[in-house]
This record gives structure tokens, sequence and C-alpha cells, in this order.
């Protein structure tokens, strides 16, 4: 791909301008004139650049009224043609929109052309006159303050695309989770309640967060991590501060919660009933059910070790599925591997080789064996001088990578989680 994307910098006025005369004026005519997008620049209106090597080679315009945010004007040099770029930006200029407190997308065409297919897949609506195109961002009027009091953010659109591998969780948790809150019209026609609360357990590092993350983008909802250690501090205790919290999100009109490593706050209840952990427990139970009343809510909690999490936690009332997520098989190695490989552009890796070394490896560990891959080949060509090689991480230098690194998961950990399916996962 060979480039970034960035906040505009006053000193790029230039490059901008220079991009804008070459493309004439962006990918596609804009009913904003360069004077009036000059302006905006200039007024530090929300604005994005793509560079490569120094040179800027995409940028994409807006400002912002109200609540509404109007893309000014979009455009790229014809050579990255192919490379999502356009959507890139669009993805960039978005995330700063909302950050600033919009809420509404525009764009608006001069006349009907190519470029409002991409507009559709981007999540716009077409309007009526012209060709205005218009997307609604996650976050009602004040919930732009409350999200960032909470420490949550919109996040950036096609997260969920990028999850390679791991295709049978992500079957399960796109048919049982995505699609009914996505067409809740359509699920209630055949009867389907949209799920509230799910719980995804299995190994450390195998996907959780990740998959929670991309929940939350794929449905353009806000996304919340309550972090049970950063609340165990709070002045009035733990169940306090839970009780707080939820309050709070309680605000939101449409909101992804996550509650990663959920057996700190719901593990088994001792017997006495005036142990800290009974009433923290206490608490959470009491909590669920009050945020399962509310529509466009999904609560996702996460659990390295179901088996400690309390019985009555888990009961199918408060949690609608509890999905397994473990370590990818040899297929998800495969896509894994093929994914990262693929930012060196080398096609002589032997991926079969990749696959067969990392049995029991989860996606975070095959991640970083191709950083520390890709580290090597970088210093072979700058430190060492290599100018002669090939660019990229070769099969030997990921082989190398591996030696250093040891599977997160274990053949014991391996076994635990196959009997956890058989007792805990409901989906």
């Amino acid at each position: 791909m060979g480039w970034i994307i960035r906040e505009y910098q006053h000193n790029d006025l230039e490059g901008v301008m220079r991009l804008w005369d070459i493309v004439g004026g962006g990918d596609r005519p804009s009913v904003f004139s360069i004077a009036e997008c000059v302006g905006a620049l200039n007024a530090r209106e929300p604005a994005v650049v793509a560079t490569s090597g120094g040179q800027i080679v995409g940028a994409c315009a807006g400002t912002i009224a109200g609540d509404r945010a109007w893309v000014m004007r979009i455009g790229r040099l014809p050579e990255h043609r192919g490379e999502q770029m356009t959507s890139a930006l669009l993805t960039e200029l978005e995330r700063i929109c909302v950050q600033r407190g919009a809420r509404r997308m525009a764009y608006v065409l001069p006349d009907e052309e190519l470029f409002s297919e991409g507009l559709l897949k981007a999540g716009y609506e077409r309007k009526p006159a012209v060709a205005y195109f218009e997307k609604l961002e996650g976050l009602g009027p004040g919930e732009a303050s409350m999200l960032e009091e909470l420490g949550g953010r919109v996040l950036p659109s096609g997260l969920w695309e990028r999850i390679s591998g791991m295709e049978r969780e992500k079957g399960i948790i796109e048919n049982r989770v995505v699609l009914p809150l996505a067409h809740p019209e359509r699920a209630a026609a055949h009867g389907v309640l949209p799920p509230r609360a799910i719980v995804l357990f299995g190994p450390p590092g195998t996907g959780k967060t990740t998959f929670a993350r991309g929940i939350a983008s794929r449905l353009a909802w806000p996304f919340v991590e309550v972090f049970p250690s950063r609340l165990a501090g709070a002045e009035g205790g733990l169940a306090n501060a839970l009780r707080e919290v939820f309050a709070r999100i309680n605000e939101l009109e449409r909101v992804v919660v996550f509650l990663d490593e959920v057996e700190e706050i719901a593990p088994q209840r001792g017997e006495s009933p005036t142990s800290p952990a009974h009433g923290v427990t206490n608490e959470l139970l009491k909590l669920i059910p009050a945020f399962r009343e509310h529509q466009n809510r999904l609560l996702v909690a996460a659990t390295n070790s179901v088996r400690s999490l309390d019985t009555a936690f888990l009961r199918p009332g408060r949690f609608d599925y509890l999905i397994p997520v473990g370590p990818p098989d040899e297929h998800a190695r495969h896509a894994l591997w093929s994914r990262f490989v693929a930012r060196s552009g080398r096609t002589d890796v032997d991926l079969d080789t990749l696959v067969g070394r990392t049995a029991g490896f989860t996606p975070a560990d095959i991640e970083h064996a191709a950083r520390i891959a890709a580290q090597l080949a970088f210093e072979r060509d700058v430190v060492q001088g290599a100018a002669d090689a090939e660019p990229g991480a070769g099969t030997q230098d990921y082989l190398t990578a591996l030696l250093d690194i040891r599977p997160t998961v274990s053949r014991a950990m391996q076994r635990d989680f196959d009997e956890d399916i058989e007792v805990y996962g409901r989906s």
C-alpha cells in the first residue's frame, strides 16, 4: 500500500492544492469550490491527508455545521486507484468529525455517478434531491461529552471486515449477535429477539477484545470498555463504582459495553454473604437485567476462565450466548499468515511451513512473530546495508522470529478449553 493517513496540518496546504490541481479537483467533482475548501482548511475545519514518501497523495476536507459534517472534497493520485485510499480518508475524517460533536455525515454529488456506490457501501444513505448522501453517526445531542467522560469512543468503520481467520467464531457472532441487532425489524418478523448480553470465553490472546471492538464498528455504535481494575480503588468501593458507571452508560442511546476479565468482579461467591466478592457479584447481577431492558444496547463480557464465574451470572436470563473463542485452527492460521505476509508484498513465503510451526499460537502470537520478522528484514536493509536483498521478510525471517516465541495456548489449556466448550458453550 505504501501510504499513511494523518490529520491535516497547516503546512500541508501547498501539497493539497498541488494534488487537487493534478486530479482536477478530486476523484469526483464537488459542489464546494476550491476557494471554499481552502477557507475551511485555513479555518482549521476537519481534514485529513494521505502521504507516501513525504508527499501528499490524497486529501479529504470537511466542514461542520451544527451536528452535521459535510465532506467537501476528496482527491487522490490516479496511481493509487484500487487501494481503498478514498475509503480510508473518509473513515478518518468521520472519526475526527464525531470527536468534534458531529452526528451526521453528509456528501453532496453534483449528479448521479459511480462514486455513489462507494458511499452506499460506507454506510451513507441516499436522500431525495440532487444526489445527497447522509450517514447518521452513533452519537446524539450531548452524548459526545458523556462518551468522553466514560473513556469510550466511536470506533472506525471496517474493523469487523479486517478480522481474518477465526471464521467459525466470526460466523457465529455475525449470525447470532450482529445481524439481529443490525436488522431488528426483520428479526422481529421471524420472532427473533436481538441479544442484549453475551459472554466470550477462551484462552488469553485469542481475540475476544478484537471481536468486541469489531461488533461495535460493524454496528457503528459507541464503544465503552469498563476496566474492573480501575474501578476497584474508587471511592465507595467497586460495587458502587459499577453502579455509577452503568447509570452514566444508560444516558447513551446506543452502545456496546465491553467488560473484560469479568471473572474479577463476578467470581464464585463465597459462603459468607458479607464478603466483598459476594457484594460485587450481587451488584452486577442486579445491573445486567436493568441493562437488558433497553434496546440498542449490547454487553460483551469476556473471560479467560469461564469456570471461575458465578453460576448465577451465566444463566440464560442474563446472557443470551456464551461463545467460545479459541486458538485458530490450521485454516485460520493460514488466513492470518496470508494477511501479515501480504504486507511485505513477498510472494515466495512458505505459508504451509509457518502454519505447521504455529499450532497453539493465538492471533496475537502470530501478529507478534510477523512484526519481529518484518523488523529483521528492515534491519538487514537499513543497518546492514544489504541493498541487494529483496525487501520484506522471507520464510527464514519468520522462522527465526518464531524461535523466541512460545505459544500462548499450551496443551493443558487447550484441554481445559475443550471441556469448557462442552460444559458452558451456548451459541
